[in-house]
């Protein structure tokens, strides 16, 4: 038997205000979208945004219905509408925040296990890392690559 360890590294930042110019506006596109969520029965609006490869950037919004689980995730919803908008152009980074009523948490909001594996499956595709931003009020952290959250990515088939 050997021990292993999967070490993860990323970069904090105090505010999106730290952070290199693109990956600030990619941040505060993400935050504006957080106004596009539907979350009637969390009160929890997600936002997201997907920079692309031509420089386009792509929002996304949490969508809740009352048919659970029959909603989409904000992060899943950018990067569809992005895929479908741009079938040619690789996902270059994404970013995401949450809050209660509007208001950012004071933590970064971090991707459910469902949308970290479309992450996942969008880079493979690209053939390059997409780096991952999770916005909070108090901190923000920045992933260069989607293998970062997601350890032992599924890529069996």
């Amino acid at each position: 038997m050997q021990e292993k360890q999967i070490n993860i590294a990323f970069e904090q930042y105090s505010s999106i205000e730290e952070l290199l110019p693109e990956d600030r506006e990619l941040a505060a596109e993400a935050i504006k979208a957080m106004a596009g969520s539907y979350a009637p029965y969390s009160h929890f609006n997600v936002g997201a945004a997907v920079r692309m490869s031509n420089g386009q950037i792509v929002r996304g919004a949490n969508q809740e219905n009352a048919a659970f689980p029959s909603g989409l995730c904000a992060e899943r919803t950018a990067m569809f509408a992005a895929g479908a908008k741009f079938p040619d152009k690789e996902m270059v980074s994404i970013a995401l925040c949450g809050g209660i009523y509007g208001r950012l948490t004071e933590s970064p909001a971090t991707p459910c296990g469902a949308c970290r594996q479309v992450m996942a499956q969008y880079q493979a595709k690209s053939g390059k890392p997409m780096s991952v931003i999770m916005i909070g009020a108090d901190k923000v952290w920045k992933f260069h690559r989607v293998d970062d959250i997601l350890p032992l990515i599924f890529d069996s088939i």
